[in-house]
């Protein structure tokens, strides 16, 4: 199969008949052999019964997933990665924001150029300046600084992937707005950007509010530290609660010198206890015991990981 295409959906019964439709045409003009997964993520509306009907009248290239509850759209890809059978791999709203016109473009540029990932950018969007675009210009470039992947729209979500790619990332929680990064962390570095065009919404409302730019950059964070200390906690807290007991336990060193020198000397001196930094220095004993005791529990956590020995082979020569 040529391609698979993944449409995760919450409460879009309007725009389904029409997305498919689209979807049908553009594959039919380019002698595509696909598949279409919708993945109804929970809905509350008469989406499922939109996607069977769909299924009734093209058997062949319509399938459908149905969740209990709404999830997220993390879930709903993952599912939807799972199943995917086509050697290229898209993913694309069902708000009909994103074009199926653009697919056969970013298949042939993974085609042609080797890439295992192509991202949508839009770049001419028609959102809200202030309630979309400004957050997600903020967004895109603190990704590209953390990240070191330099797209101009990472949460586009418009993408093709070789299929190898998706089988070999997990999207969990909220991720899928970082799936680059977990594509680079898994090896598949090989990562273009297309322009694509983006279309105003005709159905409904948008699904997403403000909070997911905070969410974003706590998932942003998390990806991050578990990439670079995951295998090896002990180098972030061993390190670090090394640094701050050395610290704490020199600086009450010189706490104590201080109250030598001034008995010595006959002067006047408080009592170390009244003393302030005593109590910060004592804190910073404690806390760094804690980081560094945590390291090994790390250690441990990660010892007994059942996948900690699993790469990627790309190619073997036996």
């Amino acid at each position: 199969m040529d391609i698979s295409i993944i449409v995760p959906l919450y409460n879009e019964a309007e725009s389904l008949p029409e997305l498919s439709k689209w979807i049908g045409q553009v594959m039919k003009q380019n002698n595509y052999d696909y598949e279409v997964i919708f993945v109804n993520d929970g809905s509350t509306d008469n989406s499922w019964q939109v996607i069977e009907d769909l299924r009734k009248e093209d058997p062949e290239h319509i399938k459908g997933i149905k969740f209990r509850r709404n999830y997220g759209k993390s879930p709903a890809l993952y599912c939807g990665f799972e199943r995917a059978q086509g050697d290229i791999v898209v993913t694309m709203d069902a708000d009909l924001q994103d074009s199926p016109e653009e697919i056969p473009g970013m298949v042939e540029m993974i085609h042609k150029q080797n890439l295992d990932l192509v991202s949508g950018w839009k770049k001419k969007r028609y959102d809200s300046k202030l309630g979309k675009n400004l957050p997600s210009k903020l967004f895109n470039h603190t990704a590209r600084r953390v990240t070191g992947i330099y797209l101009h729209d990472m949460n586009c979500g418009l993408k093709a992937y070789r299929n190898e790619v998706v089988k070999n990332i997990e999207v969990y929680s909220e991720m899928h707005r970082y799936i680059p990064y977990l594509a680079k962390n898994a090896g598949f570095s090989r990562i273009g950007e297309k322009v694509v065009q983006h279309q105003a919404r005709k159905y409904g409302k948008s699904k997403f509010g403000l909070n997911r730019f905070v969410n974003g950059y706590l998932d942003l964070m998390s990806l991050w530290f578990l990439n670079k200390f995951g295998g090896k906690p002990m180098h972030f807290f061993g390190l670090w609660g090394s640094v701050m007991f050395f610290v704490s336990f020199a600086a009450i060193i010189v706490i104590g010198a201080m109250k030598l020198v001034a008995l010595h000397n006959g002067t006047p001196a408080r009592l170390i206890a009244d003393n302030p930094w005593f109590y910060i220095t004592l804190t910073g004993l404690v806390l760094g015991t804690l980081m560094f005791l945590a390291g090994f529990v790390g250690e441990l956590v990660s010892r007994s990981n059942v996948d900690r020995n699993h790469y990627n082979i790309e190619k073997e020569l036996a």
